[in-house]
C-alpha cells in the first residue's frame, strides 16, 4: 500500500488493484507451479458423491497414476478415478501452459486468468479427493 503520514492514497492504490503486474503474475506461476508438483493420485474413499459434488457447487506430472490409467483409452469416458484424476490434471496443465504462452506474448491479462483456470482445476480435483495433497491448505482450499 503506499501511504504519505496516516494517508493512504485511494488513486495509487486503486490504480495498482486494477493491474497485473509481472511480480503478482511470478507470485502465482510459483504457487501453480508448487501445486502442479504436489498433486499425487488419492487414496481410494469411500464417500458420498453428491455430497461431494454439492460441496464443490457451494464452493463454486502426476504421481501414483494406476496401470489403467496409463493405458490408451477414452479417459474422459472413463468412470475410473484415476481416469478422471489424469483428466483433471492434464486440464490444469494445459492450462498452466497456456499461461507461459500468453506471458511470453506480453499478454499478461490473460496469462493470469489462464493461471487461475489452472489452480481451480487443481483445486477442484483436490476437494473432490482425486488428489492427495497432504491437507495443503496454503496451494489448495481443503481443509
Amino acid at each position: 500500500m503506499v501511504m504519505w503520514g496516516n494517508f493512504i492514497n485511494l488513486k495509487l492504490l486503486s490504480e495498482f488493484m486494477d493491474k497485473i503486474t509481472n511480480e503478482k503474475l511470478d507470485r502465482y506461476f510459483d504457487v501453480t507451479k508448487r501445486a502442479l508438483a504436489k498433486v499425487k493420485i488419492g487414496e481410494k474413499q469411500d464417500f458420498d458423491w453428491k455430497e461431494k459434488a454439492e460441496d464443490f457447487l457451494d464452493m463454486s506430472e502426476m504421481q501414483g497414476i494406476s496401470e489403467h490409467a496409463q493405458k490408451p483409452h477414452d479417459k474422459d469416458k472413463c468412470n475410473c478415478r484415476h481416469c478422471q484424476a489424469v483428466v483433471v490434471f492434464d486440464m490444469a496443465k494445459r492450462y498452466f501452459e497456456d499461461a507461459k504462452h500468453f506471458r511470453e506474448k506480453g499478454d499478461v491479462v490473460t496469462a493470469f486468468a489462464a493461471l487461475n483456470y489452472a489452480h481451480g482445476w487443481l483445486d477442484a480435483g483436490a476437494r473432490l479427493g482425486l488428489f492427495d495433497v497432504g491437507r495443503d491448505s496454503e496451494l489448495f482450499t481443503v481443509d
